[in-house]
């Protein structure tokens, strides 16, 4: 089996940074088991199964990937509180890279994937 390597880009790692910089803030103020603590450690999770196995998440339809994201796959990873992570997987002969394209809460990613709430 190749070796997978999971690399956050863009906008998810931007999110991840920001998370990781609150999450920092709150431990030094003593808090604990916070949201943004629970989501930082739903992330870190999800990044390990996906290392075990890059085709962990929940596969999205050819048609329905945002043209953002510019990619010919696009895998989708719930996180706690209703947040999802989204990924796309390369390959060559050496190793399987899967980049993390996009962290968000629940109504982001209905409105990006144009669902409706009835």
């Amino acid at each position: 089996m190749k070796p997978v390597r999971v690399i956050l880009i863009n906008e998810a790692k931007e999110a991840y940074q920001k998370l990781n910089f609150i999450v920092g803030k709150q431990i030094e103020l003593g808090k604990e088991h916070t949201e943004e603590m629970q989501l930082l450690k739903s992330i870190k999770q999800k990044i390990e199964f996906i290392k075990l196995n890059p085709f962990y998440g929940d596969n999205i339809k050819k048609d329905m990937i945002p043209k953002e994201y510019n990619v010919s796959n696009l895998l989708r990873v719930e996180l706690s509180q209703f947040w999802r992570m989204l990924y796309t997987i390369k390959g060559d002969q050496v190793e399987i890279i899967c980049f993390i394209l996009d962290i968000i809460d629940h109504p982001t990613y209905d409105k990006k994937f144009g669902y409706r709430k009835k």
